[in-house]
């Protein structure tokens, strides 16, 4: 479906808020079905510009796992969101906290200050659990969830995902993105055909933020799905992002192989990696797939109107006149 639910039991959700000068809400991916805190994902973190305040990325970074759902939000939902992704592991587990180590929530978030009241703090606990819940196969994209208020390159952003096979001895793997665009600087973005559309009047400067999160099957470990993060940040790069001093650029990355046991039952636990000859093929898919999610994230926004009637052109619209 050129989704990152293509990767084998990754699941998207959304909730979404509207309604007086208010468009913001929750994304949520649901990296496997199951328990994740007692059976936790490979992940790893890569940081491009860390004008950011996400939640639990450090631990990610140091110890290569991943054990919630990761929720999207704005800025002020963050802590929100992190407290209902602990409510949610700990139905699960009764003994985190007590009989074993805490949970790591991880929540990554955009500014969507320009089309939504953030002073508002409307996203609430319920909306993150939503989100979860509804988690399913067929992606929305644009407008909806935490995108619902977010601005790329002058034009209305939001969600967007996309994917691509990779070949491996014979058989068939898949890397997927979803993006949580809101970057880019008015005038900047270059079109993969090299236009480069005029946003008609936005002048706000490079302030943004985007949160890419890319899922794959393939058998990496924490190095080698640190270096296939890294890869979105070219993805971006085409698309003309400079990485400004004002914009969050953070990279999650999870595959669902090499599954780490809360409880593991032996003392060393073999681990399957790609040979490092073999990667670059993950990197070009990366690279590849987060600048397709940003564009389609850009082709499949709707209009909202924001506090004091503020709003932000269509690039769907610019592309129409273009005919």
């Amino acid at each position: 479906m050129n989704s990152i639910t293509d990767v084998g039991g990754v699941t998207v959700g959304h909730a979404t808020r509207t309604g007086g000068g208010i468009n913001t809400g929750v994304t949520a991916i649901v990296p496997q079905p199951g328990n994740l805190f007692q059976d936790k994902l490979t992940a790893a973190v890569e940081v491009i510009n860390g004008f950011g305040k996400s939640a639990g990325l450090v631990q990610v970074a140091e110890l290569g796992t991943l054990e919630t759902p990761i929720l999207l939000t704005n800025t002020f939902g963050v802590g929100t969101c992190s407290n209902a992704l602990v409510r949610h592991a700990v139905a699960q587990n009764p003994d985190i906290g007590r009989g074993t180590s805490t949970v790591n929530p991880v929540v990554c978030e955009c500014n969507d200050g320009i089309l939504s009241d953030i002073q508002a703090m409307a996203v609430t606990e319920a909306d993150a659990l939503q989100a979860i819940m509804q988690a399913g196969t067929d992606v929305v994209e644009g407008s909806v969830g935490a995108g619902t208020g977010m601005v790329c390159f002058g034009f209305k952003g939001g969600i967007g995902t996309a994917s691509r096979v990779i070949q491996l001895d014979g058989g068939n793997h898949v890397l997927g993105a979803l993006v949580l665009a809101n970057f880019g600087r008015a005038g900047d973005l270059v079109l993969p055909d090299g236009r480069r559309p005029d946003p008609r009047g936005a002048a706000e400067g490079e302030k943004g933020s985007v949160i890419v999160v890319i899922a794959t099957d393939l058998p990496l470990d924490q190095r080698q799905l640190a270096r296939v993060c890294r890869r979105a940040g070219a993805g971006l790069a085409r698309l003309g992002a400079f990485y400004g001093n004002g914009s969050g650029d953070i990279v999650l990355g999870f595959t669902t192989r090499n599954r780490v046991a809360h409880w593991p039952t032996i003392d060393v636990v073999p681990t399957e990696r790609l040979a490092d000859t073999r990667i670059d093929a993950a990197f070009q898919a990366a690279c590849e797939a987060t600048e397709e999610a940003v564009m389609n994230a850009l082709c499949q926004a709707t209009s909202v109107e924001g506090r004091d009637g503020t709003t932000r052109p269509l690039l769907s619209s610019w592309l129409t006149d273009c005919l």
